[in-house]
């Protein structure tokens, strides 16, 4: 992290931004690079203020609760920020810590029942990289140049006034385009006309918000408005993605274990496989931090754990002698693992930590606060002094080079220059094996990449294959449905067939007469007699009850000319008073089972000719008696209403 950061520290004083009576106040600390500039007391109304003036480079907080009560509030939090200023959770992102393990990183000890000194520690800590910054937007923003007032209702100046507005926010949007066109940023812009140039101009930029050369804007007719896009969940990027140090043990032979401790002796990571190579090894350590130290569990260093000891330039660590069976289990008691390669593995780490504990715990009291306490005790474990380290780590310039007037070399020195040029040999030696592992590596790579495309070939023919195969089948299965579906039709059909065709044999006796058999006297049960055997003209039809007719049943029925309807003798007692009287307005035959000797068995019956026939004659002898009655009744009707106007028109004669 750059040294002249500017960094403003806060944490709540009192009071919460839940609370709408006690709204909060915070303890706030100013900091550029390592010096503090001011501490105060503001609330979020002035911080904001502040932030607006001063620009800084990190508003660093321990916790989000503390500015915003929901993701929502957060939102509106980040887009009220300056667009070079991040906020940085200095406690982590997804995965939380205390502030009292983060400081103690950089051996930074404070009072945490005090504001102003969470603050502080927050401020340094940021300062020299700690936490994540919080990520809401994507890389795409939004400027809105509108109106700044309403036109209102209008006066003698009206139009003149809404064409200087709307030229107004016309010339603002096009002084905005220019700018994006030259600062090379893609965007799309979309203008909504009105009297006099634009009411609205709104420009998509593809870039984040710090990156448009635009500022929001607000005058006496247009204001200019730049937003975020919002991301579907906030996210977190660390602010310093420095590696951390590892401590790892390896136990290498048909199952490999592995087991990498950090420097305070915490397990990062601990696993086994068969199937593990060299390379898999270097891959699984990368992926967890930085080996600082390669330990084992024997003397001398196995040649494999020394390959990977070198291709992480680590620091060797073997015991005096093999370990024993019983020291390993005695070190490893507190912890769990899955089998015996695991277990050595760990023995191995953690008798290389406790070999540099103490060493470590010596450090500590010597370390001024605010060095990073994992990046110090690295480079002294690699042979640096501590002086050297803090030095190098203080340093602001790079000193200028003075000529050391010259020293006689002594024995000692000579021999330290036998050593490095051995050493430098065998790491020659060590890249030409590495080189030639690269280029067997390389060629496969090549082997299985063409193995792979073949592969791939075959495959995608067979998904061609097998996706035909899919729509074949699901065509089939169609077919096979609508083939289920005709083949019912066709049966219902046979049945409806065989049924009428009895109904017509039944016809030709001449003793008797078929009748059709309804369920009920409505538009329904019609419907499914007509679907059932159908109805044909001067059919004779029996219905079975009477509950739920209506006139229009009677309607359908006259169309179809039905020939005659029976009922039963108690269905007709118990029926509708209006029943007969619609029936007589239908001049459809009612008659009963009775007079008409009909036998009812399931869908179909029969009745005597004779019988129907007198039953018929019966009928419409009294239908005619009804049409006279209803005749004479009108007759009458129209006398007395002509008798009654012919006197009114005597009496005005008179």
């Amino acid at each position: 992290m750059g040294d002249r950061l500017k960094v403003f520290g806060i944490d709540i004083i009192k009071g919460s931004v839940r609370s709408r009576s006690r709204r909060p106040m915070y303890a706030l600390v100013r900091m550029d690079g390592s010096r503090i500039e001011s501490e105060s007391e503001v609330s979020l109304f002035r911080l904001f203020r502040m932030l607006s003036a001063e620009q800084p480079d990190i508003l660093a907080v321990d916790s989000l609760q503390e500015i915003a009560a929901d993701q929502h509030e957060l939102f509106f939090f980040l887009q009220g920020l300056p667009p070079q200023t991040r906020l940085v959770q200095v406690t982590g992102g997804e995965r939380k810590e205390t502030l009292q393990k983060v400081a103690g990183r950089y051996n930074i000890s404070f009072n945490k029942f005090d504001p102003f000194a969470e603050a502080r520690t927050t401020a340094q800590v940021a300062t020299l990289g700690a936490g994540a910054e919080v990520i809401a937007f994507e890389n795409e923003s939004e400027i809105v140049v509108s109106r700044h007032r309403s036109p209102g209702k209008g006066g003698w100046s009206q139009n003149r006034y809404v064409r200087k507005m709307h030229g107004a926010v016309q010339f603002k949007g096009r002084e905005i385009e220019q700018a994006l066109v030259a600062a090379g940023l893609r965007y799309e812009k979309k203008e909504t006309k009105a009297f006099g140039g634009c009411s609205r101009v709104a420009f998509r930029v593809f870039a984040t918000r710090d990156q448009v050369p635009v500022s929001m804007y607000r005058g006496s007719d247009v204001q200019v408005r730049i937003s975020g896009k919002r991301l579907e969940r906030i996210r977190f990027r660390p602010l310093f993605a420095k590696p951390r140090y590892l401590i790892v043990g390896i136990d290498p032979g048909t199952t490999t274990g592995i087991a990498a401790l950090d420097l305070d002796g915490n397990i990062l990571h601990l696993a086994s496989s068969r199937q593990m190579n060299m390379s898999d090894v270097i891959e699984s350590l990368y992926k967890v931090g930085k080996p600082l130290v390669i330990a084992s569990d024997v003397e001398p260093m196995p040649f494999t754990v020394e390959k990977i000891r070198r291709a992480f330039a680590a620091v060797a660590f073997t015991p005096k002698q093999d370990t024993s069976v019983e020291t390993k289990m005695d070190l490893t008691e507190p912890f769990e693992y899955a089998n015996d390669h695991e277990r050595d593995a760990l023995s191995a780490a953690l008798d290389a930590y406790r070999h540099y504990r103490q060493r470590f715990q010596s450090l500590m009291k010597r370390i001024p606060p605010g060095h990073d306490l994992d990046e110090v005790r690295a480079r002294v474990i690699r042979g640096q002094s501590l002086d050297q380290v803090i030095g190098d780590m203080n340093a602001v310039a790079k000193p200028a080079v003075v000529q050391a007037p010259p020293v006689a070399v002594d024995e000692k020195h000579d021999e330290r220059v036998r050593v490095l040029d051995g050493m430098v040999k065998r790491l020659k030696t060590f890249v030409a094996e590495l080189q030639e592992e690269v280029k067997g590596k390389d060629y496969e790579i090549h082997r299985l990449s063409a193995r792979l495309k073949k592969v791939h070939t075959v495959r995608d023919a067979e998904l061609a294959k097998d996706s035909e195969v899919v729509k074949r089948d699901a065509v089939i299965q169609s077919l096979k449905k609508r083939l289920h579906k005709e083949e019912r039709h066709n049966r219902n059909l046979v049945k409806r067939l065989a049924r009428i065709k009895k109904f017509a044999e039944l016809s030709m006796d001449g003793d008797v007469v078929p009748v059709k058999v309804m369920e009920t006297l409505t538009r329904e049960g019609l419907r499914r007699l007509v679907e059932d055997v159908g109805v044909d003209e001067g059919d004779i039809v029996y219905v079975n009850r009477t509950d739920g007719w209506g006139r229009s049943v009677l309607k359908d029925l006259a169309e179809l000319k039905a020939g005659a309807i029976i009922m039963g003798e108690k269905t007709l007692a118990g029926s509708d008073p209006q029943l007969l009287p619609s029936f007589r307005e239908a001049a459809i035959p009612l008659l009963s089972d009775r007079e008409t000797s009909t036998q009812i068995r399931g869908k179909q019956g029969l009745c005597g000719k004779d019988a129907l026939d007198a039953a018929l004659h019966r009928w419409r002898e009294t239908q005619d008696l009804h049409e006279r009655e209803k005749k004479t009744a009108m007759i009458e009707h129209i006398f007395k209403e002509y008798k009654s106007e012919r006197g009114k028109e005597v009496k005005k004669g008179g």
